[in-house]
């Protein structure tokens, strides 16, 4: 892949500039600005050499506006126009401002379908295609795959080095423990499998431990499982750690702390306990590198103290750590500990992808 510094004459060219600003933004403000702040130093880059911009992204939910997005972005660029309707209209006078953003993709279906005559047509507004949008290239959507087709493709300068660090994942230094969390086991197992041969330590927390444990012949009462039965024979038992202990809600609301051989049949787990921080704590100490994605327990629901005193132990620490997924970085970003960690990762999906095919479709389409 070629960066933006290497776009020859960079001066008056229209550039398309592929962004992912799907932030959380909660009554009209942006609740957090990770991605965006990584966005901006190939936005500078640039602007300052006197590039021309078509900012696009997608925002999630066809129905849902880029519209404080684009009020974040008109405080730093006051001369940004904002273009509504874009297909199969053109830009019009907008494009002269200098540097133009486009209401969400995902407005027009044809983003999703990665219909050609879609990407064809966004690739009429420029002369060049930049992809600064790692965190959705796992995507094969119009304006990731096939948009650059048309056009000479560069990466920003947050995606080169996304793959940059990330890769370390596959030759690290050891010990090396791989922590993983959050919920859909069926689409983590590969992952899980490939990185129990590559890691010394394989802990699985969040809701895809519930799989585990009940694959192990624990009850999980009413906590969230997958639809497929756990297989762990591929994974050497040795180096597997599931929580010994855990958070349960019953029915009723009542919150309390069990070993993982008592939960009722009334319960949920929400979170893993403390027995089970202090065993992570100490994988912690001895690793030389740590790789996490993923929450602990039900982040959105208010159940953050094993995901956040995770996060606190890992950032004691010596070992070099890449951590990555919404909730993880959200979590980092509360207690203000972000300086602490070696990388973080603004992919959720796209990082687990990443890490277990080595690529993605965004990266091949730039190839």
């Amino acid at each position: 892949m070629k960066t933006v510094d290497s776009i020859p004459d960079v001066s008056g060219k229209k550039i398309f500039l592929r962004l992912d600003l799907n932030v959380p933004v909660s009554g009209g403000r942006i609740v957090d600005d990770f991605r965006i702040k990584r966005a901006l130093p190939t936005v500078a880059f640039l602007k300052s050499r006197g590039a021309q911009l078509i900012i696009a992204s997608h925002f999630e939910g066809e129905n849902k506006t880029l519209g404080p997005v684009f009020e974040y972005f008109k405080n730093i660029y006051p001369e940004m126009a904002f273009v509504n309707d874009y297909f199969p209209n053109n830009i019009g006078e907008a494009g002269s401002s200098g540097i133009v953003f486009l209401e969400n993709l995902r407005k027009y279906p044809e983003e999703k379908l990665n219909d050609e005559n879609f990407a064809r047509h966004l690739a009429s507004f420029a002369e060049v295609y930049v992809n600064e949008a790692f965190p959705v290239s796992h995507r094969r959507h119009a304006s990731i795959i096939s948009l650059p087709k048309f056009l000479p493709k560069f990466c920003g300068f947050a995606f080169a080095q996304e793959v940059e660090k990330l890769s370390y994942a596959f030759t690290p230094d050891k010990p090396f423990l791989f922590i993983l969390g959050g919920a859909k086991f069926e689409t983590k197992l590969p992952l899980i499998k490939k990185f129990s041969s590559l890691a010394d330590s394989v802990f699985i927390g969040g809701a895809l431990a519930n799989d585990l444990l009940k694959a192990r012949g624990n009850s999980v009462g009413k906590s969230l499982v997958s639809d497929i039965k756990a297989d762990l024979s591929e994974i050497p038992e040795g180096k597997l750690i599931v929580p010994v202990d855990v958070v349960v809600k019953s029915e009723n609301g009542e919150v309390s702390v069990k070993p993982v051989n008592e939960i009722a049949e009334d319960e949920s787990v929400v979170d893993s306990g403390p027995k089970t921080i202090e065993i992570l704590g100490q994988k912690i100490k001895e690793a030389r590198f740590i790789l996490w994605n993923g929450p602990l327990g039900n982040y959105e629901f208010g159940f953050k103290k094993g995901t956040e005193d995770l996060a606190k132990l890992i950032a004691q620490a010596p070992a070099h750590s890449i951590v990555g997924g919404g909730d993880t970085i959200a979590s980092i970003a509360e207690l203000d500990i972000g300086d602490k960690f070696s990388f973080l990762s603004s992919g959720g999906g796209a990082m687990l992808e990443f890490l277990a095919t080595g690529t993605l479709p965004g990266i091949e389409a730039l190839e």
